[in-house]
């Protein structure tokens, strides 16, 4: 049984959400990692902002992208 459009939209709309939070917090962590370690100020740090919604819908735009290509 296929997915309906909306559905489709709606598990790549989460998908490119996943992705982009694993990346925001890998990145975090790798941060926060440094700081600990010495390797940066906490004081002057500049941590990873949230994934937009344009970020996002981005994302999820590259994810179709890709599926309907051959």
């Amino acid at each position: 049984m296929s997915a309906t459009p909306y559905e489709l939209r709606a598990q790549l709309l989460l998908q490119a959400e996943g992705i982009l939070m694993h990346k925001h917090n890998e990145e975090t962590k790798r941060i926060q990692y440094l700081v600990h370690e010495g390797h940066l100020d906490v004081k002057t740090v500049t941590y990873p902002e949230f994934p937009t919604t344009e970020a996002i819908i981005e994302e999820a735009e590259k994810l179709y992208r890709f599926v309907q290509t051959k």
